[in-house]
């Protein structure tokens, strides 16, 4: 007989719930969380919530202060700068392993997913498009097969996620992420682990570029 299926504990689940809320920005960097009104709202004790927040500052999403309550974390230019160099080294890393690893059946699958990309931009979706694009970075990340290397690049892709969409609103920007998508898939296409690589590192990198533009012309 097969093991029985796990019911996800209470406080993951509202976890799930407050994440995709700080996502789709319907709780904004710098708000506090009113945890009475929260806790009424989801219909649940102050204890699961309490626990999801630490979860949630485990993510680094949420920041946590002492007798004083919780509010979503923002992180300020010269952070968001100094990550992204990191995360195009992991992300790197992964579509290099991803080349090296994956069977026919899989690049159909990531194809299948970059198609829904196209769509997407096609369409000038951009949160379609930002869901599509988070999609595509996980399967790639997974099919690197390294779970070190995925539980690093998971923990640190929370924190880049509200900086990733928000340059996705640049002009011209959408455009651009995706014919770097293009240039990723044809390193995977011709099976050059490397060309993958390359590419990977170069859209986080003008991510990056992006962004500081931004705050320059603000």
């Amino acid at each position: 007989m097969g093991s029985p299926i796990e019911q996800k504990p209470l406080y993951l689940e509202v976890a799930g719930r407050l994440r995709e809320r700080i996502y789709a920005q319907r709780l904004k960097p710098g708000e506090w969380i009113d945890e009475k009104a929260m806790c009424k709202e989801l219909g649940i004790s102050r204890t699961p919530l309490r626990e999801a927040l630490k979860v949630l500052h485990a993510e680094s999403l949420v920041e946590l202060i002492p007798r004083r309550g919780c509010y979503v974390k923002t992180l300020d230019g010269d952070g968001l700068h100094e990550l992204f160099p990191v995360m195009a080294t992991l992300e790197g890393l992964c579509a290099r392993l991803a080349v090296e690893n994956c069977t026919p059946k899989q690049l159909k699958a990531l194809e299948e997913t970059h198609a829904r990309l196209e769509e997407a931009a096609a369409a000038g979706d951009i949160d379609r498009y930002f869901d599509e694009n988070h999609g595509f970075h996980r399967v790639v990340q997974t099919l690197s097969g390294n779970r070190w290397l995925q539980r690093i690049t998971g923990e640190l892709r929370g924190v880049l996620q509200l900086a990733r969409q928000k340059q996705l609103t640049l002009p011209g920007r959408l455009v651009q992420s995706l014919d770097e998508h293009r240039q990723v898939m044809e390193g995977f296409r011709q099976h050059d682990p490397v060309k993958a690589q390359q590419a990977m590192e170069r859209h986080l990198c003008r991510q990056r570029d992006a962004l500081k533009d931004a705050d320059q012309n603000q």
